[in-house]
């Protein structure tokens, strides 16, 4: 009775977390994501693109990013980067995986992985278009950046969090932005990740009066009900963790 039990269990978790590896072919070159399926259903599907930072991996994001464990709702995509990329302060000569910084760069490789991969996910679940969103870590940040520039008709939200856009989205189109920055950044120094808070300021066009401050983070009322969420951590590099809960509350309050 207790290994039929035991079964069962066994069958019910990988029912409630189902997880698929998926290769795709994009000029040529396979790449790879990990879907965690939802596990409520709803009329539509929304989905959350992931993107781990230099020198990491989709398995790893999982764990760590695991936004699957906090959004029952949403087809929760890993994606997984390839060699190529300087990571400057890391892994100059790009050996290690990581993401497009410019748009354009290396032929818009990693553009155009986003866009195969979402097509499939299209065919395959009933997505809602209205609800795509994109967080990315540290180099997964900076190319979230990239995907606001380069497929802002496609994305209702990002989440850049230890790397934001700098110069590169000026006069994007304006959707809803959540930056996290640590104030200890050893990698992408805090200092210059703040002189990008305005750049997005301008293309939401924040009400200067709209703004409310909760504990580390402020937050911005933008045009076209957009918003912007600036968290400024006592912190490192790291992502943080905690907050995904309130990273994916921000998500639902926001749609095309």
């Amino acid at each position: 009775m207790k290994k039929i039990l035991l079964l069962l269990s066994v069958f019910a978790f990988n029912f409630l977390f189902s997880q698929l590896t998926k290769t795709f072919t994009v000029g040529g070159i396979p790449r790879k994501a990990i879907l965690f399926e939802p596990s409520v259903k709803t009329a539509k599907t929304p989905v959350i693109f992931v993107f781990h930072g230099h020198g990491g991996n989709a398995q790893f994001a999982s764990k760590k990013i695991d936004f699957q464990n906090y959004d029952k709702e949403a087809l929760v995509v890993f994606m997984e980067g390839i060699p190529g990329t300087s990571g400057y302060v890391v892994d100059k000569k790009g050996l290690l995986n990581g993401w497009q910084m410019f748009p354009n760069d290396h032929g818009n490789r990693d553009v155009l992985f986003f866009d195969e991969v979402l097509k499939d996910l299209s065919k395959i679940y009933n997505v809602d278009a209205s609800r795509i969103y994109a967080v990315g870590h540290s180099n997964g940040a900076r190319f979230v950046n990239v995907l606001w520039v380069e497929r802002a008709d496609k994305i209702a939200a990002i989440c850049s969090v230890a790397a934001q856009g700098g110069r590169m989205i000026k006069g994007a189109k304006p959707l809803s932005v959540w930056m996290s920055m640590g104030k200890n950044d050893p990698v992408v120094p805090y200092r210059m990740q703040k002189q990008s808070i305005s750049i997005v300021s301008d293309n939401l066009k924040t009400d200067p009066k709209s703004v409310v401050v909760k504990g580390d983070k402020t937050i911005y009322t933008g045009t076209n009900h957009t918003e912007l969420v600036v968290e400024e951590r006592d912190a490192g590099h790291e992502f943080p963790r905690e907050s995904i809960p309130e990273m994916v509350a921000f998500f639902k309050r926001h749609s095309k």
